[in-house]
């Protein structure tokens, strides 16, 4: 495939500009799309090297369309992300100082957790300690509803996760600043902290819950891949991607 940018890779480019996250089903929908609309040959099994042609025309201005991996349903997705800045200031002309500090004591809560989540108490209780302007409690309600919005951060019953598109935007980040805390997933080798762990102290590996499904899938007897002790943790249902119509 060519190497040249042509208008089927700047629509492409454009979507992933306004949505800024786009699963691989949704992306290999609209890599057909913008292939069909412009009149390029469209090759299923090509999306990867489209993808590094606007990558290759992107380099200069520090971006770049990075694939990651959704720790909910271990689906693949896309993100466009910013090179330059690689911590939370990328968000400083989108938020206050004071929000930002929320943001990253947020961080803090769900790295630091068993679970990967941060319920919103704990985070309410967090804004009581910000060294910048206070936040009142709704002040907080609603930055944690923009937080989801604009998928920094996922919400599921009163608790909060790091999203998918900050996972994959924010990882050089989270790795430098929790580097004794931050653990790959045995399997997929992306950060975990939605995951299961070996409960051997010696071991301890994380894997997950995504994972662990497709690993222990059909297996009578679960057993550690790192030091084969008994898995003793339930092992959920493979969760198969949603089909999804044309853009």
């Amino acid at each position: 495939m060519s190497r040249q940018m042509g208008d089927s890779h700047r629509r492409f480019l454009q979507t992933m500009m306004v949505n800024g996250i786009v699963d691989e089903q949704g992306a290999r929908t609209l890599y057909q799309y913008c292939c069909e609309t412009h009149n390029m040959q469209h090759a299923p099994d090509k999306l990867d090297d489209f993808i590094d042609t606007i990558n290759s025309k992107l380099q200069p201005m520090f971006m770049q369309i990075r694939k990651g991996m959704s720790e909910d349903n271990g689906h693949q997705h896309y993100a466009l992300v910013n090179m330059a800045e690689t911590d939370v200031t990328r968000m400083s002309s989108d938020y206050a100082d004071n929000e930002l500090e929320l943001f990253r004591k947020t961080v803090d809560l769900i790295v630091s957790s068993e679970t990967g989540k941060a319920s919103s108490t704990d985070i309410l209780n967090s804004a009581d300690t910000l060294t910048s302007k206070k936040l009142k409690k709704s002040e907080t309600e609603h930055l944690l509803n923009r937080l989801v919005h604009d998928k920094w951060l996922s919400e599921k019953w009163g608790e909060y996760t790091l999203s998918t598109r900050c996972v994959i935007e924010m990882e050089p980040y989270i790795r430098t600043m929790y580097q004794d805390q931050v653990k790959v997933c045995h399997i997929c080798h992306y950060i975990a902290f939605q995951c299961q762990i070996c409960e051997n102290p010696t071991c301890g590996i994380k894997i997950h819950n995504p994972c662990v499904a497709r690993y222990f899938k059909g297996r009578s007897e679960p057993r550690c891949p790192a030091c084969e002790d008994f898995w003793p943790h339930e092992i959920p249902e493979v969760r198969r991607p949603k089909s999804q119509s044309r853009r």
